[in-house]
Order: structure tokens, then sequence, then C-alpha cells
């Protein structure tokens, strides 16, 4: 990756952790989960909130670092309106993109993940992995709490 495109991606994952999407507990959500990183005490809320099978809206409150609080935010923002089948795939894509050590993915799988995309120089450091991941297990969770996961495999 080049210098510029690592750049590119510090920025975007420092305004989204200034900046965060949907963050604020929303009330009327059909599941929460509380997740908690215990290798450096991140921790998430997460609200989903359903309608017909869209995933309508995320809301979530949190404290962490800059990767966490950024990565609920991307996610969050790119899984607002689709369905919980496509919120579900978009998780698996993001996981696969941090067992990537920092490789990435197709363009193809790339261009899924937008945003998320910025997260690929954090797969290379494996403790701050799970920082990335503390959003997409909280959403994990709360959609099999809702009943509407079609996903059972384990982060």
């Amino acid at each position: 990756m080049s210098s510029a495109m690592e750049q590119l991606y510090q920025q975007l994952i420092l305004d989204h952790a200034k900046h965060p999407h949907a963050k604020g507990l929303v009330d009327g959500a059909a599941a929460e989960s509380h997740q908690v990183n215990t290798t450096c005490g991140d921790e998430v809320t997460l609200r989903v909130h359903l309608d017909d099978g869209t995933l309508e809206r995320v809301s979530w409150e949190g404290q962490g670092c800059s990767i966490s609080q950024a990565s609920i935010s991307v996610m969050s923002e790119l899984v607002e309106g689709t369905s919980v089948d496509e919120a579900e795939q978009l998780g698996e894509t993001f996981r696969a993109l941090m067992r990537s050590r920092g490789e990435g993915l197709s363009d193809e799988l790339e261009d899924q993940l937008g945003d998320a995309t910025a997260f690929t120089g954090v797969a290379q450091f494996p403790a701050r992995i799970k920082c990335a991941l503390l959003g997409w297990a909280a959403l994990r969770d709360a959609l099999a709490q809702a009943g509407v996961a079609t996903n059972e495999e384990d982060a």
C-alpha cells in the first residue's frame, strides 16, 4: 500500500473517530448488544433497528481507542439500509479483511466495504484487530438476539 493511501486511510479513521456516525442510543430497537474488548477496555452498546428484514438503523454508544470507535462508525454507515443478509455478508468480508494481515482483499470485495477498507493496515497488528472487530461482534450478536441472524459462526 502506498504511503499516500496509508495517510488517506489514517485520516478517514481519525475523522470517523472524531465525528462518529450513528453515535447515541436510539429507543425502539429490535435488540441490543454490549461488547467489551477485555484486551484494551474498549466497549460498545449497539442497537439494531429493523424493518421487515432491513437493517433500518444502527445506534450505539461506546468508548475506546480511535480504531474501535471509527470502525463502529464506518460499520454503522455501511450497513444502514441493507438487508440483514447483506449486513452479515459485509461482516464476513470485514472479518476476512482483518485476517488478511494487511494484504487486503480483491478489488471487488474491497469495493463492497467502501470506507471500511481503511482498516486494511490494522490487520497487520494482531492486538488492534479486536478493536476493529468490536462493533462487528456487537452487530452480529444484536442480530442474533433479534432472531434474524443467518450465520452463527464465531468472529
